[in-house]
């Protein structure tokens, strides 16, 4: 599997699993704005691999989701530089969406590289869902634990 193929999927997982905590948890906290960085980072890794992920050389619907989440996420950015929240949330949710979604898809369509490692090599694939899910859990945890008195 190209390595480009691998840090898209890694980072986009980072993005599926950090978007809800943010979503779901207190704001304006320093621990919001921590996850929200690395949200941040890991979509426009996303973003950017995505738009050299190509076959049969075309422009396809994900190229367009990449430049739409990457407008969605910097129009969030930006948003909350300007104080506007619910921008901010908007954007940042919507790009989450569209991630999930686009995830979805590369999951679920035969031929993409998730459901080809999934049939060629079924303990590779669980054990890379295991340690992101593993690494995601322990930057949350670290970044949001109770701030010693």
């Amino acid at each position: 599997m190209p390595a480009l193929i691998v840090i898209h999927a890694l980072a986009a997982s980072f993005v599926i699993l950090f978007g809800p905590v943010n979503m779901i948890r207190r704001r304006r906290d320093s621990g919001h704005r921590t996850i929200g960085r690395i949200y941040v980072i890991a979509m426009y890794f996303v973003c950017v691999s995505g738009m050299f992920i190509y076959s049969d050389a075309e422009f396809t619907i994900f190229h367009a989701l990449a430049i739409l989440n990457f407008s969605c996420v910097t129009i969030g950015v930006i948003a909350i530089r300007k104080r506007n929240h619910s921008l901010h949330a908007g954007m940042m949710i919507g790009s989450w969406i569209g991630t999930t979604v686009a995830g979805g898809f590369a999951a679920f369509v035969p031929g993409r590289a998730i459901p080809t490692l999934a049939a060629e090599a079924p303990g590779l694939l669980w054990s890379i869902v295991a340690a992101v899910i593993i690494a995601a859990t322990v930057v949350v945890v670290l970044t949001l634990r109770p701030a010693r008195p």
